[in-house]
């Protein structure tokens, strides 16, 4: 009998992308392969918005296209954080280390 006790499942937020065939998937990973889960849906909002501000200075120094700068398609879905570190979302899809 295993009487290690359980991490429960935590909740956060987590930056995706949509894919035609393969609808959100997650756009940010950690240097585990694990997608990276955000405390609050504004601490995931910020760092699309930081990433929105890096592109736009790349193209300002003439090292991106104007429609890429300008563009994303990224946005943040509610998450529940599994104790392996596995994500799933709302439809029940479970996103883990990408491999």
């Amino acid at each position: 009998m295993n009487t290690e006790p359980q991490q429960p499942i935590r909740s956060g937020y987590a930056i995706f992308r949509p894919y035609v065939f393969q609808g959100p998937t997650p756009a940010c990973y950690d240097e585990t392969d694990y997608p990276v889960v955000f405390p609050t849906e504004l601490e995931a909002q910020r760092e699309i918005a930081d990433n929105q501000l890096t592109r736009i200075q790349e193209f300002i120094d003439g090292h991106r296209d104007y429609d890429d700068a300008i563009s994303t398609d990224e946005f943040v879905l509610p998450v529940d954080v599994w104790p392996d570190g596995r994500i799933s979302i709302e439809d029940g899809r479970i996103f883990g280390k990408v491999e």
